[in-house]
């Protein structure tokens, strides 16, 4: 499974800063909030997003 995540999406969850670090971008990077991220089933996980 995937889970597709909006940077939007993750600073309203709080877990922005952690999806930054799993995608390696940088603050000084320019990002878009409608910007996806895909996430593995195990990296959903450990964001909490899944049980």
């Amino acid at each position: 499974m995937k889970v597709i995540i909006t940077q939007e999406e993750a600073v309203e969850k709080g877990i922005w800063f952690d999806v930054m670090k799993m995608f390696g971008v940088d603050s000084e990077d320019e990002v878009w909030p409608n910007e996806e991220y895909i996430l593995t089933e195990e990296q959903a996980r450990k964001l909490g997003l899944i049980l």
